[in-house]
């Protein structure tokens, strides 16, 4: 990529990084003392801004940035030194990436909070343990002289790293359980990642993991054994009335495509008809056509075909656009209903994740 150089400037005039920063940082006079001037060059200029290459002017889109480069513009939205709600250092940083709607309102994996919101609360508290920010009240923050220092002579892209070289940080950093185990540092990718999103990430590995385990396990067992699983499953899914109704769900029937028939519900108001392959080859269209055919001859409206091996494409599309519903479960989807319902697997550790109650700090 070729090197950035901003047009000369002549006294007075300002450069396309200053008019956006002006933008981006909150009006009013500034604490006498607090601000230093930040000069304009090639390293300043933010993703995600209008700038000028070869006299042109461009516009690099980025998506949503890790939270390493959300550091530098959280402390230019405060950088006039004065105090600024959390609420308005997000929309500073989502309107600094030039983030679309969708974007904004993207979420973790949890539900619980937006992917942008993480990040920047995750950097407002790393740049806090480093000093350049300071918190002086509950949803507020405001920039500290080492935070000034830092935008005048520190990196474009400020990331963990570079923080280390700061004491209270590096000390806050080092108690990290992962670092602490090797000692080594950890590798860039994880480093871009927020805890919580590293949690998450942790959390479905060890998921992909053991639905792999219990997939190998199954395709190794009889098929008795499988029968009975399919069983156990669709009563840890709500499935089967009693388990004794659903006991002899999967005995063969005399319609050549169906393995048994298990109720929708406790009250048998519906049912639903199974077929289960404990096979290692992919399943293709004409045993898809086959039960099917055999769902018909019972005017039956709902069907499950169960395998531990995979489908076609065209064993997919047999199943789609029909006038009764039938679910097709492959061996990765079997994997992850018995992790979610816990068959053939157990809770090994509870971890709790917990957050400051603010309402617990509120005085009358």
């Amino acid at each position: 990529m070729a090197a950035v150089t901003p047009s000369a400037t002549k006294p007075g005039e300002t450069t396309r990084e200053t008019q956006y920063a002006e933008q981006l940082i909150p009006s009013g006079t500034p604490p006498t003392g607090m601000v230093r001037e930040i000069q304009p060059a090639a390293a300043r200029i933010p993703l995600g801004i209008p700038h000028a290459v070869n006299d042109k002017v461009t516009t690099k889109v980025m998506a949503i940035p890790d939270f390493q480069s959300v550091m530098r513009p959280v402390l230019l939205a405060v950088s006039n030194g004065e105090t600024l709600s959390l609420g308005s250092l997000r929309e500073n940083v989502s309107s600094f990436f030039q983030l679309s709607d969708a974007e904004r309102h993207e979420r973790l994996p949890s539900g619980k909070q937006t992917v942008i919101n993480n990040r920047v609360g995750w950097a407002r508290t790393y740049l806090n343990k480093a000093g350049l920010l300071h918190i002086p009240a509950r949803g507020m923050v405001q920039i500290t002289e080492r935070g000034l220092e830092a935008l005048q002579t520190g990196p474009e892209r400020i990331t963990v790293a570079w923080l280390k070289r700061y004491p209270e940080f590096a000390s806050f950093h080092a108690a990290k359980p992962s670092e602490s185990r090797s000692g080594a540092e950890p590798e860039e990718s994880q480093e871009e990642a927020t805890p919580d999103e590293q949690l998450t990430n942790a959390y479905q590995e060890l998921m992909q993991s053991l639905a792999d385990e219990l997939l190998i396990q199954v395709r190794a067992a009889t098929p008795t054994f499988f029968e009975q699983l399919v069983v156990d499953l669709m009563i840890a899914m709500g499935y089967g009335g009693s388990r004794k109704e659903a006991g002899n769900a999967t005995q063969a029937t005399n319609d050549d495509g169906i393995d048994g028939i298990i109720k929708e519900d406790k009250l048998g108001l519906d049912v639903i008809y199974l077929q289960a392959k404990r096979w290692t080859n992919t399943v293709h269209r004409p045993e898809i056509d086959k039960f099917i055919g055999a769902l018909t001859r019972q005017r039956a409206r709902k069907g499950v075909f169960i395998t531990t091996s995979d489908f076609s494409a065209g064993a997919r599309e047999a199943a789609l656009g029909l006038d009764i519903k039938v679910v097709l479960v492959d061996g990765i989807e079997l994997a992850r209903l018995m992790v979610e319902n816990n068959i053939g697997c157990g809770i090994k550790q509870v971890y709790e994740v917990k957050q400051i109650d603010t309402d617990y700090f509120l005085e009358d």
